[in-house]
């Protein structure tokens, strides 16, 4: 089931102050409850408003779900640390310290499982989380690309290509790394990860200029 749109229904406006307690409720309940437990009942008890509140402004427990661990992943910032190696680093360590968080943990496992057998969720992660979370590496590459460290891309096509590898090896690698595999992402970890990147990118430049 999709998440009714805000802008199709009249009446009050949205309170944000609710919509902030209800997406802290969710996370909360996740930790204590996991997510087969886990009802929009008890969420709406835990966050002070009504079950009409809540159904209002979300179809089901999936999109709620998905909504609260996107808020988490809106908390990562790209430090200017003045290298690209080094802002690369900065914000794979923030990624990894919040899918170390139990309730990110286990509402991110949950929300890609049933995305499995669910279109409509999988889209709303691609737009809550991964959309969103691009900008990190759009603010990156222009960073780099200003300081010397890339080349420019003039062909739209060909920089969202490569926006998009950057941002699937990043987050692909640091889920594995914390959620299948269970290892730590730890500085040492990191800054191999960033070196095998950055010879990625080179390539990839290298191989444009040629062609």
């Amino acid at each position: 089931m999709q998440s009714r749109s805000p802008a199709s229904r009249t009446g009050r406006p949205r309170s944000a102050t609710a919509d902030a307690a209800i997406l802290a409720a969710t996370r909360e309940a996740l930790v204590e409850l996991g997510w087969s437990k886990l009802t929009l009942g008890d969420v709406a008890t835990r966050a002070g408003v009504a079950k009409t509140t809540l159904y209002r402004r979300w179809a089901g427990k999936n999109e709620l779900v998905v909504d609260a661990v996107a808020e988490l992943f809106d908390e990562l910032e790209l430090p200017d640390s003045g290298t690209l190696a080094a802002d690369i680093e900065g914000v794979v360590l923030q990624f990894a310290a919040i899918l170390a968080r139990p309730e990110a943990k286990s509402g991110l496992m949950a929300v890609v499982a049933e995305a499995t057998r669910d279109d409509a969720l999988r889209e709303r992660i691609r737009a809550s989380v991964v959309d969103r979370q691009k900008r990190l590496v759009l603010e990156g590459r222009s960073r780099a690309q200003a300081r010397g460290e890339l080349p420019p891309e003039p062909d739209p096509a060909t920089a969202s290509r490569t926006a998009d590898l950057v941002f699937d090896m990043v987050a692909g690698a640091v889920v594995h790394r914390t959620l299948v595999s269970g290892k730590p992402v730890d500085e040492a970890w990191v800054r191999g990860f960033t070196l095998v990147l950055l010879r990625g990118l080179a390539a990839e430049a290298a191989h444009t200029a040629a062609g």
